[in-house]
């Protein structure tokens, strides 16, 4: 009865009634009870400035209440006028101070207070403890809060469920996944009962170690043991969802019914979300259509992730339609919403649209970030329309929009896909003195321009500088240098690349392979190009029909008919269907050796394939334009 005993006291008050520190103890407490912290510490204050005579439980009652606030220095005001008065404040007082300074990040404090605690000769608790561990990971010291968690045990502490929690977390926060994983079944063997937050908490930590079995044992835990929630199924279906096993997050989905617990709108949105991604829009719609069977109103996530499964799909009008519902229920759209419509619009091939659509939506209030203009710049420059992608770079700093490393990015993939090269390196430096550091994605798309220019010494020029930055070079980098080395017919370089790959343990793909093994045969080097397509089959890297097609070709030119014909025949034998550039190498291999009668063999085994001839066989069988040597197209990967 907060109401009326707080009428009392008012009236003990206003008849002037003589009332004492146990009377604002009572008072103090019915506030705090109540919420109200800031009521409780004004009943303080104007006691002890009316003149109470105030005691040390009362002090500790207030510095109670102010600490909920919290108020950590108005806390240690008062426990330094209690120690003034020479009482020496408990082991309670000290704790919520203690809890008090590490909510505010007063650690330095918070540690004085510990040790004048223990100095005084009052116990630290577990609580204290935990706090002070508590403030360690917070501020990214993990071994300070692990040494302490040793200390309490040595001194007699037993840490509790919180005590672990705040430690897995912190362990966790500060990436020592190991160490987490250690205290977690440290907790079980001290018969410390995980609850659902911990295991929640847990799996979401194994998905990302990528320790998928972990994660799946403690859910099937989890389940056994009756703590599995909605959250917990969640988890489970979102990672099933974001590696493109929506199937199995179905199956989760079905099994979370079976066991009573009810989906929520994050469920159906994860499993829609994982059937838009595999592009089965069919089954998308259908569990769309049962999440409303079910009582459940989707909302404006669930309309977005449709719409954007839509464009990935390339069905622009469907899209829309859905983007229209939205405004038809009622809805506003977030910026979230806009975005994909922007993106996806950008995506395929409309940008021109994306531009007039962004107008539009601006009226309803949108504001554009830098997502939103990359979508534009980047869905212009892949268009081919580098203007109008340095028009919507000029409205973004208009805009007061600032472009981030992706922007740049793909302004300079546009000026290395026109050859531009001096525009290339003018944006990069205007990037630099922006303060924004490229990253190996960047440097990428310029050691990419400078070879495919040919350019392979400013290309090694921005190679070398990755390291000098501290990156590292990917196999996309190292692949555009190999490739650009092949294209100068300067194969020993190529080479000296690959090795370094090989030294530095960057996985060398199947683009690597097939550049270097073109570069190999068209400079003769026959054993050593089959040495290394050997070295890829060891590596379980499948050929494509780009490497059939160099090999072929590479083959036939060097006069390896029966070579080359015995890859035709793996390939039948993979199921590959060959392509025309690939009979077109054996026929004319044929054809220059004077066996008509195998060339026009292969020429039926065309037409039988399904495959048609193109002007280079006719060319070929027709007209006899052979050349000794002569190479069939292969564009550089």
């Amino acid at each position: 009865m907060f109401t009326e005993a707080r009428a009392t006291f008012n009236d003990i008050v206003r008849m002037q009634i003589p009332y004492d520190c146990a009377t604002i103890r009572v008072i103090i407490r019915g506030s705090c009870h109540e919420g109200k912290v800031e009521e409780a510490a004004e009943y303080f204050w104007d006691a002890k400035a009316n003149g109470i005579e105030l005691d040390a439980i009362t002090y500790s009652t207030a510095i109670h209440a102010i600490c909920k606030k919290p108020d950590a220095m108005s806390a240690c005001a008062l426990l330094n006028e209690m120690k003034e008065k020479g009482w020496v404040p408990s082991e309670g007082t000290y704790t919520n101070v203690i809890v008090a300074c590490v909510k505010q990040k007063y650690m330095i404090d918070a540690l004085r207070l510990k040790d004048e605690m223990v100095d005084n000769g009052v116990p630290m608790n577990i609580v204290a403890a935990t706090s002070l561990m508590k403030g360690y990971c917070v501020n990214g010291d993990l071994h300070s809060a692990l040494d302490l968690l040793e200390k309490s045990v040595e001194n007699g502490l037993c840490p509790n469920r919180i005590t672990y929690s705040i430690l897995i977390e912190g362990c966790f926060n500060n990436g020592d996944y190991e160490k987490g994983f250690e205290l977690y079944n440290r907790m079980k063997n001290e018969g410390i009962k995980p609850n659902v937050y911990n295991v929640n908490s847990l799996i979401i930590r194994y998905f990302e170690a990528g320790l998928i079995k972990e994660a799946i044992n403690l859910f099937d835990e989890a389940i056994e043991s009756g703590i599995a929630n909605v959250f917990t199924y969640n988890n489970l279906i979102s990672w099933f969802c974001k590696v493109d096993k929506s199937n199995e997050a179905y199956n989760m989905f079905e099994k979370m019914m079976k066991n009573g617990v009810s989906p929520s709108i994050v469920t159906y949105n994860n499993i829609i979300l994982g059937y838009c991604k595999s592009g089965d829009m069919d089954v998308a719609l259908d569990v769309f259509n049962k999440m409303q069977e079910n009582g459940l109103k989707p909302n404006v996530v669930t309309y977005s992730i449709l719409i954007d499964g839509y464009f990935r799909k390339g069905k622009k009008e469907e899209a829309l339609t859905i983007f229209d519902q939205i405004f038809e229920l009622g809805f506003l759209p977030s910026d979230y919403t806009f975005n994909i419509l922007i993106k996806g619009l950008s995506k395929l091939g409309q940008t021109s649209e994306a531009c007039l659509m962004l107008e539009k939506v601006k009226k309803m209030g949108f504001n554009p970030h830098c997502m939103t203009y990359n979508s534009i710049i980047d869905g212009f420059i892949k268009e081919g329309s580098l203007n109008s992608a340095l028009a919507i770079y000029t409205s973004m700093h208009e805009s007061g929009v600032t472009p981030n490393v992706f922007t740049y990015t793909s302004l300079i993939y546009g000026f290395c896909k026109f050859k531009n090269m001096d525009l290339a390196l003018k944006m990069r430096n205007e990037m630099k003195n922006k303060g924004l550091e490229l990253d190996i994605v960047t440097y990428g798309v310029l050691i990419d321009g400078f070879s495919k220019n040919r350019d392979m010494g400013s290309a090694n020029e921005i190679f070398n500088e990755i390291r000098q930055v501290g990156l590292s070079p990917n196999t996309t980098v190292y692949n555009s240098m190999i490739s650009g080395f092949r294209n100068l017919d300067n194969i020993e370089q190529a080479l000296v690349f690959h090795k370094k790959m090989i030294n530095e343990g960057i996985l060398c793909d199947l683009a690597t392979y097939t550049t270097l093994i073109d570069g190999l045969l068209k400079s003769g080097r026959i054993i050593c190009a089959s040495e290394l397509y050997l070295e890829m089959l060891a590596k379980n890297i499948e050929p494509d029909v780009i490497m059939y097609t160099v090999l072929v070709n590479g083959l036939c030119n060097k006069g390896q008919l029966e070579d080359a014909r015995k890859i035709l025949e793996e390939m039948g034998r993979e199921g590959r269907v060959p392509n025309v550039v690939i009979y077109n190498s054996l026929i004319g291999g044929y054809f220059r050796e004077g066996n008509l009668q195998e060339a026009f063999k292969l020429h039926d085994e065309m037409l039988d394939r399904g495959l048609v001839p193109d002007d280079k066989t006719y060319d070929i069988l027709v007209m006899g334009k052979v050349k000794e040597g002569e190479s069939t197209s292969f564009k550089s990967t």
